[in-house]
């Protein structure tokens, strides 16, 4: 599938490594076990959303813009890397972050916030009952009355556009496991807004390629389901292949959540132990852990024979370890 149409900023290191995780496979007992490592992406300490924002931010340098607004949790990745992103291009940045129930010093000053501002982000903390969305818009309404040309990024970068950053994504992983020589019998990723999910599905039914399994990490299955199938939907149409119905490829795991979202579980915590202790990977406590607690029930569960593999999209994040260190 042809993206070039699609105007583009070249933001993030690629094509990221596949690498196997040796020490934490035998310590488990199979299968073979792999990570896609979109953490190393770069830019602002790398992350996903890079794979997006090229997209994105190809859109609004196309349009003109020359204010970036965005949406996100105080601890949000896809905020850290938005600013970094429009650091890099020169254009103004805000970030409209909701605060939760947090209350730490670190969870409100620390990790990702930190770098939002070191990157010069201007950044806009909304009420308990405020819409982030309602909030944007009505931002963006002040800039324009002051002769500004803004450019709204829905939360975590997700939409058909964005999404378009992992149907690219998702032909990358398959050529490079036909150069290793390797067959994966799933791919495992984190999923949230639902874009990064909805375009490696997307990719793989456009380019004949993997199941696509979800670890949700803060929706119910069925709702999550329901998400990435129409963030995949939403790409699909805007590729002009609205033939495809990407939902029976959409699958979603949402034994671990815990409690809601960025909210610690013992899972989390083993499955950051592990990474670390086995391969010297770091993961963070919303989104990777979650996912790599995930990824480590499948390989328990007998589903998956010892000579089978899987691949673990480690979408970055570390960051944020810093804003919750009582987590751990």
């Amino acid at each position: 599938m042809d993206l070039s149409r699609f105007p583009r900023v070249p933001l993030a290191r690629l094509p990221t490594p596949i690498e196997p995780l040796p020490r934490l496979t035998a310590h488990l007992g199979g299968p073979r076990l792999f990570v896609k490592r979109d953490d190393l992406t770069g830019l602002g300490l790398g992350g996903n959303k890079l794979r997006k924002l090229e997209f994105l931010l190809g859109d609004a340098r196309a349009l003109g813009a020359d204010t970036v607004l965005t949406v996100g949790a105080m601890q949000s990745n896809h905020a850290r890397q938005t600013a970094a992103a429009c650091a890099r291009l020169g254009i103004d940045c805000e970030l409209i972050l909701r605060r939760g129930s947090h209350a730490s010093d670190a969870y409100l000053n620390g990790g990702n916030v930190l770098l939002d501002r070191l990157f010069g982000a201007r950044l806009h903390l909304l009420g308990a009952h405020e819409s982030r969305e309602d909030r944007m818009a009505a931002r963006a309404e002040v800039l324009r009355s002051e002769g500004r040309n803004p450019y709204c990024i829905p939360v975590g970068g997700s939409c058909g556009l964005g999404n378009l950053g992992y149907v690219a994504c998702a032909e990358e992983m398959l050529t490079q496991s036909v150069a290793a020589g390797e067959t994966f019998s799933a791919v495992v990723v984190a999923t949230g807004s639902g874009g990064t999910q909805g375009g490696l599905v997307a990719g793989m039914l456009l380019y004949g390629g993997l199941p696509v399994i979800g670890i949700a990490v803060e929706r119910t299955r069925r709702e999550q389901e329901a998400l990435a199938a129409r963030q995949a939907t939403e790409s699909l149409n805007l590729l002009g292949r609205s033939d495809l119905d990407p939902t029976a490829a959409v699958t979603v795991l949402d034994d671990f959540v815990g409690a809601g979202y960025g909210r610690p579980t013992d899972s989390m915590r083993e499955a950051l132990s592990l990474a670390a202790r086995f391969e010297g990977l770091v993961l963070d406590p919303v989104y990777t852990g979650k996912a790599f607690a995930g990824l480590i029930a499948l390989a328990c569960s007998g589903r998956y024979g010892k000579e089978q593999a899987l691949l673990f999209t480690h979408t970055g994040g570390s960051p944020g370890l810093f804003g919750y260190p009582e987590s751990l």
